[in-house]
Protein backbone atom coordinates (compact mmCIF):
# COMPACT_ATOMS: atom_id res chain seq x y z
CA UNK A 1 0.00 0.00 0.00
CA UNK A 2 0.97 3.63 -0.48
CA UNK A 3 1.37 5.17 2.98
CA UNK A 4 1.45 8.71 4.32
CA UNK A 5 2.67 8.52 7.93
CA UNK A 6 1.56 11.09 10.53
CA UNK A 7 3.59 11.56 13.71
CA UNK A 8 5.70 14.08 15.56
CA UNK A 9 7.79 13.05 18.62
CA UNK A 10 10.65 10.61 19.17
CA UNK A 11 8.26 7.86 20.27
CA UNK A 12 6.87 7.70 16.70
CA UNK A 13 10.25 6.82 15.15
CA UNK A 14 10.27 3.02 15.75
CA UNK A 15 6.96 2.69 13.90
CA UNK A 16 8.08 5.04 11.13
CA UNK A 17 11.31 3.09 10.59
CA UNK A 18 9.44 -0.23 10.63
CA UNK A 19 6.97 0.97 8.02
CA UNK A 20 9.78 2.29 5.82
CA UNK A 21 11.38 -1.18 5.93
CA UNK A 22 8.10 -3.01 5.29
CA UNK A 23 6.58 -4.17 2.03
CA UNK A 24 4.55 -0.95 1.87
CA UNK A 25 5.58 2.26 0.09
CA UNK A 26 6.17 5.30 2.33
CA UNK A 27 5.40 8.26 0.07
CA UNK A 28 5.39 11.13 2.62
CA UNK A 29 5.13 12.04 6.30
CA UNK A 30 2.91 14.58 8.03
CA UNK A 31 4.26 16.21 11.18
CA UNK A 32 3.67 19.29 13.32
CA UNK A 33 5.29 22.55 12.16
CA UNK A 34 8.80 23.46 13.31
CA UNK A 35 8.62 24.76 16.88
CA UNK A 36 10.93 26.90 19.07
CA UNK A 37 13.00 25.04 21.65
CA UNK A 38 16.19 25.36 23.70
CA UNK A 39 17.65 28.44 25.31
CA UNK A 40 17.75 30.41 22.08
CA UNK A 41 14.15 29.43 21.25
CA UNK A 42 15.21 28.66 17.70
CA UNK A 43 12.89 26.77 15.39
CA UNK A 44 13.57 23.04 15.25
CA UNK A 45 12.18 20.25 13.11
CA UNK A 46 10.22 17.53 14.89
CA UNK A 47 11.99 14.16 15.33
CA UNK A 48 9.73 12.67 12.65
CA UNK A 49 10.51 15.55 10.31
CA UNK A 50 14.26 15.15 10.90
CA UNK A 51 14.04 11.41 10.19
CA UNK A 52 12.14 12.01 6.95
CA UNK A 53 14.59 14.71 5.82
CA UNK A 54 17.51 12.34 6.36
CA UNK A 55 15.71 9.54 4.50
CA UNK A 56 14.69 11.76 1.59
CA UNK A 57 10.96 11.36 2.30
CA UNK A 58 8.72 14.38 1.52
CA UNK A 59 7.44 16.21 4.60
CA UNK A 60 4.11 18.02 5.05
CA UNK A 61 3.80 20.42 8.02
CA UNK A 62 0.30 21.93 8.02
CA UNK A 63 -0.60 24.18 10.94
CA UNK A 64 -3.99 22.47 10.83
CA UNK A 65 -4.79 19.32 8.85
CA UNK A 66 -8.03 21.02 7.75
CA UNK A 67 -6.14 23.52 5.56
CA UNK A 68 -7.23 23.30 1.89
CA UNK A 69 -3.59 23.31 0.75
CA UNK A 70 -2.83 20.28 2.90
CA UNK A 71 -5.96 18.41 1.80
CA UNK A 72 -5.03 18.99 -1.83
CA UNK A 73 -1.45 17.83 -1.27
CA UNK A 74 -2.67 14.73 0.58
CA UNK A 75 -5.11 13.82 -2.17
CA UNK A 76 -2.38 14.26 -4.79
CA UNK A 77 -0.25 11.66 -3.00
CA UNK A 78 -3.06 9.09 -3.44
CA UNK A 79 -2.39 7.20 -0.20
CA UNK A 80 -4.10 3.88 0.43
CA UNK A 81 -3.75 4.33 4.19
CA UNK A 82 -2.40 6.89 6.66
CA UNK A 83 -0.82 5.28 9.75
CA UNK A 84 -0.60 7.58 12.78
CA UNK A 85 1.58 7.58 15.91
CA UNK A 86 1.41 10.58 18.27
CA UNK A 87 0.76 13.16 15.57
CA UNK A 88 -0.60 15.75 18.02
CA UNK A 89 -3.63 17.14 16.17
CA UNK A 90 -7.17 15.97 15.47
CA UNK A 91 -7.73 14.74 11.91
CA UNK A 92 -10.83 16.31 10.28
CA UNK A 93 -13.30 14.21 8.32
CA UNK A 94 -12.20 15.80 5.04
CA UNK A 95 -8.73 14.31 5.59
CA UNK A 96 -10.03 11.01 7.01
CA UNK A 97 -11.93 10.43 3.79
CA UNK A 98 -8.88 10.72 1.49
CA UNK A 99 -7.22 7.26 1.83
CA UNK A 100 -9.41 4.31 0.90
CA UNK A 101 -8.39 2.42 4.05
CA UNK A 102 -8.62 5.48 6.29
CA UNK A 103 -6.21 6.57 9.02
CA UNK A 104 -4.99 3.82 11.36
CA UNK A 105 -3.73 4.92 14.75
CA UNK A 106 -1.26 3.15 17.04
CA UNK A 107 -2.39 4.13 20.54
CA UNK A 108 -0.47 3.19 23.69
CA UNK A 109 -3.22 1.71 25.83
CA UNK A 110 -5.70 -1.16 25.78
CA UNK A 111 -8.69 0.74 24.41
CA UNK A 112 -11.24 1.75 25.53
CA UNK A 113 -9.04 2.39 28.59
CA UNK A 114 -7.08 5.66 28.62
CA UNK A 115 -8.38 7.48 25.58
CA UNK A 116 -6.46 10.71 25.10
CA UNK A 117 -3.04 12.30 24.90
CA UNK A 118 -1.33 10.75 27.97
CA UNK A 119 -2.33 7.08 28.18
CA UNK A 120 1.01 5.74 29.43
CA UNK A 121 1.45 8.44 32.07
CA UNK A 122 -2.09 7.93 33.36
CA UNK A 123 -1.65 4.14 33.47
CA UNK A 124 1.48 4.48 35.62
CA UNK A 125 -0.15 7.05 37.89
CA UNK A 126 -3.21 4.81 38.34
CA UNK A 127 -1.06 1.83 39.31
CA UNK A 128 -2.15 -0.35 36.37
CA UNK A 129 -0.34 -3.69 36.37
CA UNK A 130 -0.92 -4.35 32.67
CA UNK A 131 -1.26 -1.98 29.74
CA UNK A 132 -0.54 -2.31 26.04
CA UNK A 133 -1.07 -0.87 22.57
CA UNK A 134 -3.99 -0.83 20.18
CA UNK A 135 -4.34 -0.21 16.45
CA UNK A 136 -7.68 1.24 15.42
CA UNK A 137 -9.43 3.06 12.61
CA UNK A 138 -9.65 6.77 13.40
CA UNK A 139 -13.07 8.36 13.41
CA UNK A 140 -14.00 11.95 14.40
CA UNK A 141 -14.60 11.10 18.10
CA UNK A 142 -11.58 10.80 20.42
CA UNK A 143 -9.87 7.37 20.19
CA UNK A 144 -13.23 5.65 19.81
CA UNK A 145 -12.82 3.92 16.44
CA UNK A 146 -13.05 0.17 15.81
CA UNK A 147 -10.02 -1.93 16.75
CA UNK A 148 -7.76 -3.96 14.44
CA UNK A 149 -5.21 -5.38 16.90
CA UNK A 150 -3.82 -5.25 20.43
CA UNK A 151 -0.76 -6.27 22.40
CA UNK A 152 -0.20 -6.32 26.15
CA UNK A 153 2.73 -5.11 28.24
CA UNK A 154 3.38 -5.62 31.97
CA UNK A 155 4.01 -2.47 33.98
CA UNK A 156 7.15 -3.23 35.98
CA UNK A 157 7.59 -2.12 39.58
CA UNK A 158 10.02 0.74 38.93
CA UNK A 159 8.76 1.80 35.50
CA UNK A 160 8.60 5.47 34.66
CA UNK A 161 6.28 6.53 31.87
CA UNK A 162 9.39 6.99 29.73
CA UNK A 163 10.54 3.40 30.34
CA UNK A 164 7.13 1.97 29.53
CA UNK A 165 6.61 4.16 26.48
CA UNK A 166 9.96 3.10 25.04
CA UNK A 167 8.96 -0.57 25.23
CA UNK A 168 5.51 0.07 23.80
CA UNK A 169 6.91 2.14 20.94
CA UNK A 170 9.14 -0.77 19.92
CA UNK A 171 6.56 -3.55 20.25
CA UNK A 172 3.83 -1.32 18.84
CA UNK A 173 5.82 -0.76 15.66
CA UNK A 174 5.49 -4.45 14.86
CA UNK A 175 1.78 -4.36 15.66
CA UNK A 176 1.24 -1.44 13.28
CA UNK A 177 3.08 -3.14 10.41
CA UNK A 178 1.14 -6.37 10.99
CA UNK A 179 -2.12 -4.39 11.04
CA UNK A 180 -1.40 -2.75 7.69
CA UNK A 181 -0.36 -6.10 6.22
CA UNK A 182 -3.66 -7.59 7.37
CA UNK A 183 -5.67 -4.69 5.97
CA UNK A 184 -3.99 -5.03 2.56
CA UNK A 185 -4.48 -8.81 2.53
CA UNK A 186 -8.13 -8.50 3.57
CA UNK A 187 -7.42 -10.64 6.63
CA UNK A 188 -8.37 -8.03 9.25
CA UNK A 189 -11.72 -6.52 10.11
CA UNK A 190 -12.00 -3.71 12.64
CA UNK A 191 -14.14 -4.59 15.67
CA UNK A 192 -16.10 -1.91 17.61
CA UNK A 193 -14.72 -1.01 21.02
CA UNK A 194 -16.65 -2.14 24.11
CA UNK A 195 -18.95 0.48 25.59
CA UNK A 196 -17.79 -0.45 29.11
CA UNK A 197 -14.39 0.35 30.57
CA UNK A 198 -13.88 3.77 29.00
CA UNK A 199 -11.38 6.01 30.82
CA UNK A 200 -9.80 9.28 29.75
CA UNK A 201 -6.14 10.30 29.68
CA UNK A 202 -5.93 14.07 29.15
CA UNK A 203 -2.54 15.66 28.62
CA UNK A 204 -0.67 16.25 31.88
CA UNK A 205 -0.23 19.86 32.94
CA UNK A 206 2.52 21.28 35.12
CA UNK A 207 -0.01 21.58 37.93
CA UNK A 208 -0.85 17.87 37.61
CA UNK A 209 2.83 17.09 38.28
CA UNK A 210 3.03 18.93 41.62
CA UNK A 211 3.48 16.55 44.55
CA UNK A 212 0.90 16.71 47.35
CA UNK A 213 2.82 15.35 50.33
CA UNK A 214 -0.37 14.64 52.30
CA UNK A 215 -1.15 11.79 49.89
CA UNK A 216 -0.07 8.20 50.64
CA UNK A 217 3.51 7.26 49.79
CA UNK A 218 2.43 4.77 47.11
CA UNK A 219 0.42 7.48 45.32
CA UNK A 220 3.37 9.88 45.39
CA UNK A 221 5.64 7.15 44.00
CA UNK A 222 3.19 6.57 41.12
CA UNK A 223 2.80 10.28 40.43
CA UNK A 224 6.54 10.91 40.21
CA UNK A 225 7.14 7.88 37.97
CA UNK A 226 4.16 8.79 35.78
CA UNK A 227 5.49 12.34 35.30
CA UNK A 228 9.03 11.17 34.43
CA UNK A 229 10.47 12.38 32.14
CA UNK A 230 7.68 14.81 31.21
CA UNK A 231 6.33 17.10 32.52
CA UNK A 232 8.53 16.29 35.53
CA UNK A 233 7.26 15.93 39.11
CA UNK A 234 8.02 18.91 41.33
CA UNK A 235 7.57 20.55 44.69
CA UNK A 236 8.82 23.75 46.33
CA UNK A 237 11.36 24.53 49.04
CA UNK A 238 12.15 28.02 50.33
CA UNK A 239 9.81 29.38 47.68
CA UNK A 240 11.68 27.82 44.74
CA UNK A 241 10.70 24.92 42.52
CA UNK A 242 12.49 21.59 42.94
CA UNK A 243 12.21 18.80 40.35
CA UNK A 244 12.17 15.22 41.60
CA UNK A 245 13.40 11.98 40.09
CA UNK A 246 11.53 8.77 41.05
CA UNK A 247 11.43 8.11 44.78
CA UNK A 248 11.50 4.88 46.79
CA UNK A 249 9.32 3.74 49.64
CA UNK A 250 11.58 3.88 52.68
CA UNK A 251 12.24 1.12 55.20
CA UNK A 252 12.66 3.20 58.33
CA UNK A 253 12.81 3.13 62.09
CA UNK A 254 9.46 3.58 63.91
CA UNK A 255 10.13 7.22 64.84
CA UNK A 256 10.71 8.14 61.18
CA UNK A 257 7.27 6.81 60.26
CA UNK A 258 5.79 9.80 62.13
CA UNK A 259 7.56 12.32 59.90
CA UNK A 260 4.92 14.95 58.98
CA UNK A 261 3.95 15.34 55.30
CA UNK A 262 6.63 17.21 53.36
CA UNK A 263 9.06 17.33 56.30
CA UNK A 264 12.67 16.54 55.34
CA UNK A 265 15.02 14.41 57.38
CA UNK A 266 18.62 14.41 56.18
CA UNK A 267 20.92 11.49 56.95
CA UNK A 268 24.55 10.96 56.09
CA UNK A 269 23.69 9.18 52.85
CA UNK A 270 19.98 9.69 52.32
CA UNK A 271 17.08 12.13 52.53
CA UNK A 272 13.63 11.13 53.76
CA UNK A 273 10.41 13.05 53.14
CA UNK A 274 7.22 12.60 55.12
CA UNK A 275 3.97 11.71 53.36
CA UNK A 276 0.41 10.92 54.37
CA UNK A 277 1.60 7.42 55.32
CA UNK A 278 5.25 6.28 55.47
CA UNK A 279 8.20 8.43 54.30
CA UNK A 280 9.73 8.20 50.87
CA UNK A 281 13.42 8.20 50.04
CA UNK A 282 14.59 10.84 47.58
CA UNK A 283 16.93 9.70 44.81
CA UNK A 284 17.95 12.67 42.69
CA UNK A 285 16.86 16.30 42.91
CA UNK A 286 17.17 19.28 40.58
CA UNK A 287 16.81 22.77 41.98
CA UNK A 288 15.54 25.48 39.67
CA UNK A 289 18.28 26.58 37.28
CA UNK A 290 20.75 24.01 38.65
CA UNK A 291 22.01 20.60 37.58
CA UNK A 292 20.53 17.38 38.94
CA UNK A 293 22.24 16.02 42.08
CA UNK A 294 22.02 13.01 44.34
CA UNK A 295 19.58 13.93 47.10
CA UNK A 296 22.19 13.79 49.90
CA UNK A 297 24.56 16.08 47.96
CA UNK A 298 21.72 18.49 47.23
CA UNK A 299 20.72 18.60 50.89
CA UNK A 300 24.29 19.20 52.09
CA UNK A 301 24.70 22.03 49.61
CA UNK A 302 21.57 23.73 50.92
CA UNK A 303 22.52 23.20 54.57
CA UNK A 304 18.99 22.23 55.44
CA UNK A 305 17.96 22.87 59.02
CA UNK A 306 15.77 20.71 61.26
CA UNK A 307 12.07 21.18 60.52
CA UNK A 308 12.32 22.35 56.91
CA UNK A 309 9.68 20.95 54.60
CA UNK A 310 8.58 20.81 51.00
CA UNK A 311 5.43 22.78 50.23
Amino acid sequence: MRLVFAGTPQVALPALAALAASRHELVAVVTRPDAPSGRGRQLHRSPVGEWADAAGVPVLTPRRPSEPEFLSALAALEPDCCPVVAYGALIPKAALDVPRHGWVNLHFSLLPAWRGAAPVQRAVMAGDEVTGATTFLIEPALDSGPVYGVLTETVRRGDTSGDLLDRLATSGAGLLVATLDGIEDGALTAVPQPVEGVSLAPKLTVDDARVDWTRPAFAIDRLVRGCTPEPGAWTTLRGERVRLAPVALATVEPDAAALPPGRLRVGRRDVLVGTGTVPVLLARVQAQGKKELAAADWARGLRLVEGEAFA
